[in-house]
């Protein structure tokens, strides 16, 4: 064996265990006790789980006139430390563009950087006939899954026709579309309105985005693939009006799915508050929204009505990039970063309080979104034949969060002075270690595409 991991206990989405675990050539090849090999780590009074898996992030993105401040070296340099080993990053067609060029154009920006493995959604802003046909070739080069907007007027918005017809698509060649839920047309006019008012500042961004604009959005999306007879799956669900929603339609039986994400579990809306424009720092979209809805967030992990939390990772620098919008809320360009902080404050805030058991945030941040979006078996768990990219991960240990300790690419975090109990130790893709101690110690570039499968249900 190349690596054995010694004396750790093993946590999957079902079991928790004791065992060592031998990897050979990038694969995990023995379970069991007493494995020999070559490098030993010693993982007694530690938790050994399956590398997590970040569907949602935003690298290197062009928005609003600016781009996000991590690239694909950076970000996944902060994943890996955060106890990730897979992303799935958004490459977003421009309109009049192909979908291809839309792969390519993100293709490049991530080779010769990522350190962790990566793939893809292409998020469609463009679809008339010529480009439908393109679907089946993207489903060929490994991207199974869409992303669609029902908000951004003017920007990535489509309309309900095309929204429709990527379902039927999608459907056809066994892909997923993943919808950002917002009545686009009403906030439009919600954000026209307000400036017009002279309500500038960060808090009026929330209030133009209010809750039942996403609650109507997602009904919207839901029948319409119900009408299509398609999976949809709901990227970054926030609030009570969303949720009852995809309740109802899991209820009757559809393949409805949704995620949400740490920052909807543990920040509100009295966030865009903060004096000296800091509010701007909490700008994403949809908003935080009112603490009441957090327990209901929880509710449904526990319920199994929300299968994934991810991150929606998109940092912009406080200083040159958000205050952009100093005097117009509208122009703060829209994201925070998240993808080096989920795991610790998932373990902290959902498994040392109680609100779920730590199998179950393992299939939260791992297993589900792999199966969801064609990774399994290689990743999202730990068995024989799968990928050995592992989190040494000390349920003990304390840290508190600071931006100076982070390896995201951005002058902020919006967890700062937060204390969370359990942190990774080390992090190892493709059996090899690549960060030790909260150190990256691996090399740029070495993280692979990934050709994902066809979507199954869950």
């Amino acid at each position: 064996m190349d690596l054995v991991i010694k004396n750790g206990t093993i946590v999957t989405a079902t079991e928790t265990y004791k065992a060592d675990i031998g990897c050979q050539n990038g694969e995990i090849t023995s379970i069991g006790k007493e494995v020999k090999g070559d490098q030993k780590i010693d993982a007694e009074g530690l938790y050994v789980f399956p590398g997590a898996v970040d569907m949602h992030t935003h690298l290197d993105m062009p928005f609003g006139g600016s781009v996000s401040s991590d690239d694909f070296y950076t970000g996944t340099v902060a994943a890996a430390c955060g106890g990730t080993t897979t992303i799935i990053d958004f490459a977003i067609q421009t309109q009049g563009s192909t979908l291809k060029e839309a792969l390519d154009t993100w293709m490049k920006k991530a080779e010769g950087k990522a350190v962790t493995d990566y793939g893809f959604h292409v998020a469609i802003t463009d679809l008339p006939p010529e480009r439908m046909k393109e679907i089946p070739q993207m489903v060929e080069q490994g991207v199974t899954s869409f992303k669609l907007f029902l908000a951004y007027k003017g920007a990535l918005m489509v309309d309900d026709a095309t929204f429709y017809q990527a379902l039927k698509m999608a459907r056809k060649y066994r892909a997923l579309i993943c919808v950002h839920a917002e009545n686009g047309d009403v906030i439009d006019v919600l954000i026209k309105n307000l400036l017009k008012e002279g309500k500038t500042e960060p808090y009026y961004h929330a209030v133009s985005r209010p809750n039942k604009a996403e609650g109507e959005a997602t009904f919207r999306a839901i029948a319409l693939a119900e009408m299509a007879e398609a999976p949809i799956y709901i990227v970054h669900l926030t609030c009570a009006e969303a949720l009852e929603k995809v309740r109802f339609a899991r209820d009757k039986g559809l393949p409805v799915y949704a995620e949400t994400c740490p920052q909807y579990l543990l920040l509100d809306v009295e966030r865009y508050k903060e004096p000296n424009f800091n509010g701007a720092k909490y700008v994403m979209s949809p908003p935080l929204r009112e603490a009441w809805n957090q327990e209901l967030l929880w509710d449904g992990l526990k319920s199994g009505d929300l299968q994934v939390i991810s991150t929606d990772h998109c940092p912009f620098n406080f200083t040159g990039q958000k205050d952009m919008g100093k005097d117009d809320f509208s122009k703060i360009p829209n994201g925070a970063p998240g993808i080096e902080t989920r795991i610790p404050l998932l373990y902290t805030e959902g498994v040392v309080k109680g609100q779920f058991s730590v199998n179950k945030m393992v299939e939260l941040t791992a297993t589900n979104p792999a199966r969801l979006f064609g990774l399994l078996p290689e990743k999202g768990t730990i068995a024989v034949g799968a990928d050995a990219d592992i989190v040494l991960f000390d349920p003990k240990k304390e840290v508190t969060l600071r931006q100076s300790m982070l390896h995201q690419n951005v002058d902020y975090t919006p967890y700062e002075g937060m204390k969370v109990t359990g942190y990774p130790v080390k992090t190892i893709v493709a059996g090899k270690v690549v960060v030790d101690n909260g150190e990256f110690i691996g090399e740029k570039g070495t993280g692979k595409y990934i050709k994902r499968k066809q979507f199954h249900r869950l």
